[in-house]
């Protein structure tokens, strides 16, 4: 069941990505719609990670 659920966003991802680069050339509007949701669910994805205080690259290195 997981493997059925990763693999439907793993689809969603890659035709999101496709649509981005569709988008930047100048393709139709429908792609363009789906890009811009597609961007902007990227930028929620980087927001959540910062907001939660993630130390990942903080460049504070023990050793």
């Amino acid at each position: 069941m997981i493997l059925i659920v990763l693999s439907v966003v793993l689809l969603l991802v890659g035709g999101g990505c496709a649509c981005v680069v569709r988008a930047s050339r100048g393709g139709p509007t429908w792609t363009r719609a789906v890009a811009a949701a597609t961007l902007a669910a990227g930028e929620l994805v980087r927001s959540s990670g910062r907001s939660r205080g993630s130390r990942a690259g903080s460049g504070d290195a023990d050793g």
